[in-house]
């Protein structure tokens, strides 16, 4: 017969057991609500958040913390799935107390268009601060350096994306996964969408840093593949400043925009059909920063969930 605290240490791994399998009928054993998480701090976050701390990459040797948005009829309809979409600089999407600058009001806007009947999961993903040019970098560049971009989406489609599916109700096809960014986010999003056609069906690439690496973006996208799905891309006509009295902003915004109308011409050379698998945005006096792309997340995301949702 087993001593007495061996019993009590297998009645303890029986009923841990037993705790785990009950909750992992609830599939969001892991995730902390995040009005849990921020407990009496300040936060603007609406509608239903979850959070899970310091998750591992073994791609990039780093940790992060992950964030999911659920749409409002995630906990009334228990057997619906719904959309992804993956998007970059996650600190920035929902909370102004964890925010760059300004926060990008995704869970406000996604409550909203739910009213609509479009409703998806947005995963919010931080960058790795001070690695964040590198990991959004799909290039080498001579004076930024390495490129990790390769590994940051490995992170994001061998790590992240696995995780989710199993936690959440998705729709896991290609078909209902999509990704988000702007700037340096935008580039990657670019690149997700033709390195990853098979996981990425729709992009929504706004404000995007063409110019990084040379322009290496141009090179690659010439000689991918043509991939079926939608494209979103947008830029503003003020995107590196341009007051009246500075006309050297104004030359540099107006590359930056001009950058964006060649990428235009490029992928409809490839045949992407304009208004149909691909939309493109430019915004009159609109800057580089956060609240201009939450300006525009309502009409890239209608367009780009027309079809995935």
């Amino acid at each position: 017969m087993l001593p007495w605290w061996n019993r009590l240490r297998a009645a303890a791994t029986r009923l841990r057991r037993r705790i785990r399998k009950e909750t992992d009928d609830e599939a969001m054993v892991s995730w902390e609500s995040y009005y849990d998480w921020r407990r009496e701090d300040y936060h603007t976050v609406v509608g239903d958040v979850r959070i899970m701390e310091r998750v591992w990459s073994p791609q990039l040797k780093n940790r992060r913390n992950l964030l999911v948005y659920l749409p409002p009829g995630y906990a009334r309809e228990t057997d619906r799935r719904y959309p992804v979409i993956y998007m970059h600089d996650g600190q920035n999407l929902f909370d102004q107390a964890t925010a760059f600058d300004q926060e990008w009001r995704v869970d406000e806007t996604m409550e909203r268009l739910s009213r609509d009947g479009l409703e998806a999961i947005i995963v919010g993903i931080p960058n790795a601060g001070v690695q964040r040019l590198a990991e959004y970098s799909p290039f080498d560049d001579n004076y930024h350096g390495k490129g990790r971009g390769h590994l940051y989406l490995s992170f994001v489609v061998d790590t992240v994306k696995p995780m989710i599916d199993s936690d959440f109700r998705t729709l896991p096809g290609r078909e209902h996964t999509g990704t988000i960014g702007s700037s340096m986010g935008g580039l990657v999003s670019l690149y997700a969408f033709f390195s990853h056609g098979d996981i990425f069906s729709f992009a929504g690439v706004m404000s995007p840093s063409l110019w990084f690496a040379g322009s290496a973006i141009f090179r690659y996208v010439r000689h991918a593949p043509y991939v079926d799905g939608r494209l979103y891309l947008d830029a503003g006509t003020r995107e590196l400043g341009g007051s009246p009295a500075d006309k050297e902003a104004r030359a540099r915004s107006r590359r930056y925009y001009a950058s964006v109308r060649r990428l235009q011409r490029l992928l409809v050379k490839k045949g992407y059909r304009p208004h149909h698998n691909l939309l493109v945005v430019e915004e009159k006096w609109a800057g580089h920063n956060e609240p201009a792309w939450a300006g525009r997340l309502p009409g890239a995301l209608r367009f780009l969930l027309a079809e995935g949702g």
